[in-house]
This record gives C-alpha cells, structure tokens and sequence, in this order.
C-alpha cells in the first residue's frame, strides 16, 4: 500500500506498507528529521520476508498534515488508527532515535495491540527525575535544544531555513553534524544503503515545510504524556556508548525504569550505529533471536 489515511479531526496521514502481506506486522517509527521511506535500509528488510513492515510519516513530515501541539503520546493515537484501518490486531513497533519515544508511547499506551517494542538511541523524558538531561550531548544539540526552549519564534526560523538547505542538498546535512560523529557513525552513514535511505529520509520529510522537525523536537522537550515506568509489554533497548547525539545516560535511565526491557549497550557504537543493529534488533522483534547483542 502507498498512500494515505484519513484522521478522524481531518488530517490526512502519509503511509506506506511493504514485505509479506500475511507476514507478522512491524510499525516503523522514523527519526528526526525524517520519513516514512528512511527507517530500516529495504536490503534489510527484504532479507526478512516473514514481516509485513507499515510506516508513517509523523504529522508535518512529508505527505503527512500537521498536527500543531502534538505530544509524544498522541503517536499512539496514529498508529491505532492506522492498525484499525489495516486489521492489525497486535502488531510490534520499532522506533529510532526522534521515532524512538514514539514507539514507547505505543507500548504505553496500546499494551492490548503492540507485542513488543524496540528502540535504539532513545531520548530520555526532559522531565527525567535524576537525570542530567544534556550531559554528554554535543554542543550544536544542546545549543539548538536550548534555544527551542527559550526561543521558540528564531528556532522556528532557523529550521526554515536549515529544512530549504536540506532540501537542495541533504548531504549537508549530515556534514553539519560531523562534530558528534564517531568512527563507527562515519562507517554506518558511509554504507551505500544506509547512507542513501537517511539523505532520502531528509530529503521527503522535509520536502513541503519544517514543521514536522519543529513539532517533534517541542514535543520531545515537553512532557510526553505517559510514564515509561508503567510500560508493561517487553521493550528491547539498544543504544550505542559513544552517542553523542542522545548520551549514554538517558539508556541508563530509561533501563533501569522499564519493568521489562531488554538493555543491549554497545560500548564501542555511536548514534548511526543503530543502522547495523536493525538486522538483529528486527530478528527480536519477530521472535527470531532470544535477544540481540
């Protein structure tokens, strides 16, 4: 399926579905910024033929509507309404990076239809009690979190402007944030099929506005609307110990909190690292591998 749902307020929501249509059903959650088409590499997933894979593209990203205001938790919203319309009964969810709190908030908030949940280089809650919420981060990320906080308006601005030059040249993009980068990120973003998925992904998110950047990232800062201490379906952590983008601190936090996770930190990955995990992390989520590592 290539196409679009229509919400019950009206907005209209970009899907796509590919794989095994009898196969066991995956829900991807793209990062920040994004789309639909740049979650999980499609050798990746042509190499799982068992799995039906369905992904969206957050409102304000691509061919989806905005959804001014949206919390992290209204994700869940989406994706039920996506499975009713699909005739997914329980279905599982991934999520990466920006798309990882989103897949939580599925978990949370649909424990009778999602089966299991992976996340990779997930964020912590701004709200995170004990948690140092930017230690670790590089100071590009921590500069641009903080001005969407106390400047919202220039943020605003400044994400036009940087979602136009993406738009031209998507690679800039991912030169911007070579600060951050690791070894192991450089290697991960320099493989063809991933490198090729993520400029893509910035690319068609971006194609018509910011505005999807600019509502995950408040929505991220801003409380998410449900607690992870009170996620009850099995959650596979995964998370690289040179992140520099979403520091080793907020895996901690969120391991420890989450009654059934799964934590696998790779002390030696960085935050495109997550790209080489998808094999294994996918092989969990289908049942299988009994773990990834």
């Amino acid at each position: 399926m290539h196409g679009g749902i229509r919400m019950r307020d009206g907005r209209r929501l970009a899907v796509e579905e590919w794989g095994d249509p009898e196969g066991s059903p995956v829900v991807l959650l793209h990062g920040t910024p994004g789309s639909r088409r740049a979650v999980v590499p499609r050798e990746v997933t042509d190499a799982r033929p068992g799995l039906r894979f369905i992904a969206y593209d957050r409102p304000g990203y691509g061919g989806s509507d905005r959804h001014p205001g949206r919390r992290v938790a209204h994700a869940a919203r989406d994706v039920a309404a996506l499975a009713d319309l699909l005739g997914l009964e329980r279905f599982a969810v991934l999520g990466v990076a920006g798309g990882a709190p989103h897949a939580l908030a599925c978990a949370a908030l649909l424990p009778r239809k999602v089966r299991r949940a992976a996340v990779l280089a997930c964020p912590a809650p701004p709200d995170a009690e004990g948690l140092s919420w930017f230690d670790g981060m590089t100071s590009a990320h921590t500069q641009e979190y903080s001005r969407a906080l106390t400047e919202p308006v220039r943020f605003a601005d400044r994400l036009a402007a940087r979602s136009a030059e993406i738009r031209t040249d998507p690679a800039a993009h991912l030169a911007s944030l070579r600060e951050g980068l690791t070894d192991a990120d450089r290697r991960a973003v320099s493989a063809p099929p991933a490198g090729e998925m993520l400029l893509r992904g910035y690319r068609e998110g971006l194609a018509t506005s910011a505005y999807g950047w600019l509502d995950d990232t408040l929505a991220l800062l801003s409380r998410w609307g449900f607690d992870p201490d009170l996620i009850t379906r099995p959650v596979l952590l995964w998370h690289g110990g040179q992140d520099a983008f979403t520091p080793v601190g907020h895996f901690h936090w969120l391991a420890d909190r989450i009654p059934r996770a799964r934590p696998v930190l790779d002390p030696e990955a960085g935050h495109f690292s997550a790209l080489e995990a998808l094999p294994e992390v996918l092989d969990w989520l289908s049942g299988a591998s009994p773990a990834a590592s």
